[in-house]
């Protein structure tokens, strides 16, 4: 599936595109899947909603543990030839979760690289974005920064504590990845990406399994890496009885209160800094984006 100059292209870029892997009957079944899960006859709820409206689903925690069709796509002979091209012959299911983005209102990501949640030994970990809908700049398609994944791990910290994004990135370097539903995105787990509100009345619902070289082990298990574990599964080759390490620094997402999702780690920093400048203004606030 991934030919000498597409391997090259995502090592010197940080991802790949792969335009409609899953054909329209395999993302049928995953939508239906998704029309299952949110049933209100379904009686467990493993989602998380849009804190602008309360009611529309932005996340659904291990797609793979609630649908057989999450796992059958996660698991795609297809798809494992082009993660072993990437990463090599003995891979490791690491997580999965599906973004939802709903009309006119799905949730703002922004810039961050995933490794900065879940740091390893080494950095051969990707996700692959198996794309639901047609993405385009309306509806919030993913954008990346083309080589930043060479710059190695960046501080997603605030005022000295893991805020789960990065500031100051130059948006003239992003491009942006308008795709058709089925395409795959295999995004190295150091590459800086975001994505925008949906602004359009269409969905962009996004599986997102992700995998991991057998011998990347995890250096940190707090709250943002340690729910990872107990979902591990070798998928090729062979379990690693040694770590390979990587040389440099490997900042930890230490924070300053236990947060869940990653929407909710960066919109702490946005309320604090709203905090901050209304403080800096005269306004006596109460300070809750610590409680």
């Amino acid at each position: 599936m991934i030919s000498d100059q597409q391997a090259r292209f995502y090592a010197d870029n940080g991802y790949l595109v792969i335009d409609r892997m899953f054909d329209r009957e395999q993302v049928g079944r995953a939508l239906a899947a998704i029309d299952e899960l949110l049933s209100p006859a379904n009686p467990d709820k493993p989602y998380e909603f849009e804190p602008r409206d309360g009611v529309t689903v932005r996340r659904i925690w291990s797609p793979t543990r609630k649908h057989d069709a999450f796992w059958r796509m996660a698991t795609e002979p297809a798809l494992l030839d082009c993660i072993e091209r990437l990463i090599g012959g003995n891979i490791l299911f690491h997580y999965s979760k599906l973004n939802m983005k709903g009309p006119r209102v799905g949730s703002v990501v922004e810039w961050h690289q995933d490794f900065s949640y879940y740091p390893h030994t080494n950095a051969d970990l990707l996700s692959a974005l198996t794309f639901l809908d047609d993405a385009s700049a309306r509806n919030g398609c993913l954008r990346v920064i083309p080589g930043s994944h060479r710059g190695g791990l960046l501080s997603h910290d605030i005022d000295g504590y893991f805020r789960g994004k990065v500031e100051g990135i130059d948006e003239a370097r992003a491009v942006s990845l308008e795709v058709p539903a089925g395409s795959v995105v295999f995004l190295h787990c150091l590459t800086l990406h975001a994505s925008a509100r949906n602004e359009s009345d269409m969905p962009r619902r996004t599986f997102l399994p992700a995998y991991r070289a057998a011998d990347a082990f995890p250096i940190y298990f707090g709250p943002h890496a340690a729910h990872n574990e107990p979902g591990i599964q070798l998928l090729r080759g062979r379990c690693a009885r040694a770590a390979r390490l990587d040389a440099g620094l490997h900042r930890l997402p230490i924070a300053e209160r236990e947060f869940g999702s990653l929407y909710e780690v960066q919109e702490g920093s946005h309320l604090r800094t709203a905090l901050t400048a209304m403080n800096t203004a005269g306004y006596a606030v109460a300070d809750t984006a610590s409680k």
